[in-house]
């Protein structure tokens, strides 16, 4: 039974002839008593008693005129919902912090796809590092955000994004390293490195190398990889990163080279667990969840 042929019936009930519910329906006579007989067959039972021009409702008719008004006062009030929601979405703002990686163009493009879809929608992104951007997610400043595993789940909800995250030495091409196709851990050794200051990340690169994080010649830290590009040009250290962070950034004078054995992390896509959500975020969560999501 299909709602349109129940919104038929129910008209043709309210209306009290055929004729009258065409008109209401905007489809033609022959066209609302075909439907109807359609159903009448299909349910095995006669819903109305004709007389004359009048169609008077049988009990099963009664019965299904109330079912029908449930039914269709349901479908209604779905629709309405989704009205109102893609309504909402039309001025709705959303907040987002993402680190620099190559899962960043993934964030790029699904804005992109949402905007399109919703022109009136407005966005912030904020770019730094995993600590900062928790930081900010914590305060409710961020609506969401990309980040670099591992990240807490259990203040976090989260989705692991498809692309992994290669690592490696990002160095002058000037240095003695810059001819090398990949970096051993041996290779490091005694070498002037500037890293993230996360302790995950700094646990990471120890556990690579299979030394106490203490022996590693770190000289200083940072968060935003643009920053340290002179100093990785200058030869003054080499920067231990994510390949997506410099692959945009890289100039003449730069190399970037892989670790061996290889270092890759997920990027995940987190938002605060119990935190209420806007339906321009939620619309977002869901596109992630329908491109991503297991």
């Amino acid at each position: 039974m299909e709602l349109h042929t129940l919104r038929y019936f129910w008209t043709i009930a309210e209306e009290g002839t055929i004729s009258q519910a065409a008109t209401v329906l905007h489809l033609t006579q022959p066209t609302l008593s075909r439907q109807l007989q359609a159903l009448e067959t299909e349910l095995d039972t006669a819903l109305f008693v004709r007389d004359g021009r009048q169609m008077q409702l049988t009990e099963a008719g009664l019965l299904l005129k109330s079912r029908a008004e449930e039914i269709l006062a349901l479908s209604d009030a779905t629709v309405n919902e989704f009205a109102k929601r893609k309504s909402a979405l039309f001025s709705g703002h959303v907040s987002i912090g993402c680190v620099e990686a190559d899962n960043s163009d993934t964030m790029a493009l699904m804005l992109e796809e949402l905007v399109g879809d919703y022109p009136e929608v407005t966005f912030n992104i904020f770019t730094g590092t995993s600590d900062i951007i928790q930081d900010q997610l914590d305060k409710g400043l961020l609506d969401l955000a990309i980040l670099l595993e591992p990240v807490s789940k259990k203040k976090y909800n989260t989705l692991v994004l498809p692309r992994r995250e290669r690592w490696g030495l990002l160095t002058s091409k000037g240095s003695f390293l810059a001819t090398k196709s990949v970096i051993n851990p041996i290779d490091i050794q005694g070498i002037p490195l500037v890293l993230s200051p996360r302790p995950e990340v700094q646990q990471l690169i120890a556990s690579w190398a299979n030394v106490d994080y203490t022996s590693l010649n770190v000289i200083g830290t940072f968060n935003l990889i643009f920053n340290v590009l002179p100093i990785v040009a200058n030869q003054t250290a080499a920067a231990l990163a994510v390949e997506g962070a410099v692959k945009n950034r890289m100039s003449d004078d730069l190399v970037f080279i892989p670790t061996e054995p290889r270092i890759e992390t997920n990027c995940v896509l987190v938002w605060r667990q119990g935190r209420v959500i806007t339906p321009v975020v939620q619309e977002l969560i869901t596109r992630f969840e329908q491109a991503f999501g297991h």
